[in-house]
């Protein structure tokens, strides 16, 4: 699981400093991996992501994989929540918005983040270092981008 505390303005103008929590467990990973979204797996997001060769699929499956990822630890710590109207109110939020801005700035925090949400058995079913291999693409991503 992953845990990011994000300090945002809301739509009043108030500061609000909120924690968003994260996690793809092992069954949702196997049955995404027979149908992420329109047919696509798991594992062929992330290797969407790491052999895409344009900014526009990065940024979508980016977005794909932080909505899939999102929900709310109830007050025991017993469940993870995940429906459709958690997803929809968090994606409304400001915090959604700098979460994904982030990631999609930033090489190291998608690799990071894409690296902490999935369990290890699906890291180690990408290769070698797919937090390398994410990196290095969305690095080169951020160089022709610059040009």
């Amino acid at each position: 699981m992953l845990k990011k505390t994000v300090t945002y303005e809301d739509y009043n103008g108030a500061e609000q400093t909120e924690d968003f929590y994260f996690n793809l467990t092992k069954v949702e990973c196997m049955e995404l991996e027979f149908g992420f979204g329109t047919g696509e797996t798991l594992s062929g997001s992330i290797r969407t992501l790491i052999n895409a060769g344009d900014m526009a699929t990065v940024i979508s499956t980016i977005k794909k994989i932080v909505l899939t990822s999102y929900g709310v630890k109830s007050p025991d710590g017993k469940r993870f929540i995940k429906n459709d109207e958690l997803r929809i109110a968090f994606e409304e939020t400001p915090a959604f918005e700098q979460i994904y801005w982030e990631l999609v700035t930033d090489a190291e925090k998608a690799a990071d983040f894409i690296s902490g949400i999935v369990p290890s058995a699906v890291r180690e079913s990408l290769g070698n270092d797919p937090k390398q291999e994410i990196l290095s693409r969305m690095k080169a991503f951020e160089e022709s981008n610059k040009q």
